[in-house]
């Protein structure tokens, strides 16, 4: 059986109980981040983790601090081109109290737009799983990532 992708949860675990190539995924991530190695090939080499294993946890895991202490961040959105598409992404993303920072839509293409948000959410009224669940059952989202965080 498969996990419905909207039904994520995120869960807080110590670093001893984590398998040795999700903690290595971590290490080549953070050489990445502090441009201590130039590519993926040279991150997995210094940590020595295959690059399969990296690519199979790298958007699954992360450090607390980051998930702690950033209070901006940047959704990637893959949405179908219909009228009223943003307003009611933006009504959504509004309704959970995450100020809207940046917006950029792609000009569509193929019936389909690329939209990029860049959201304070220092106030948000919800858990971001509990957010990012919401976003991706509006019918009109054919995905959505998460870009990334920052303070």
């Amino acid at each position: 059986m498969t996990k419905n992708r909207l039904d994520e949860k995120f869960f807080l675990v110590r670093e001893d109980i984590l398998p040795e190539a999700m903690k290595k995924t971590l290490d080549a991530k953070e050489l990445l981040e502090r441009g201590k190695a130039d590519s993926v090939w040279e991150a997995v080499r210094q940590v020595d983790l295959s690059r399969s294993a990296f690519y199979k946890y790298r958007d699954t895991v992360f450090p607390f601090h980051t998930v702690v202490k950033e209070s901006i961040i940047t959704l990637f959105f893959y949405l179908e081109d219909r009228s009223g598409t943003l307003s009611q992404l933006l009504g959504l993303t509004a309704s959970c109290h995450c100020n809207i920072l940046t917006i950029h839509q792609t000009i569509p293409l193929q019936g389909r737009a690329n939209v990029t948000l860049s959201l304070n959410v220092t106030d948000m009224s919800v858990p971001l799983d509990e957010m990012m669940s919401k976003l991706k059952r509006l019918e009109f989202v054919e995905r959505v990532e998460i870009l990334g965080s920052g303070a």
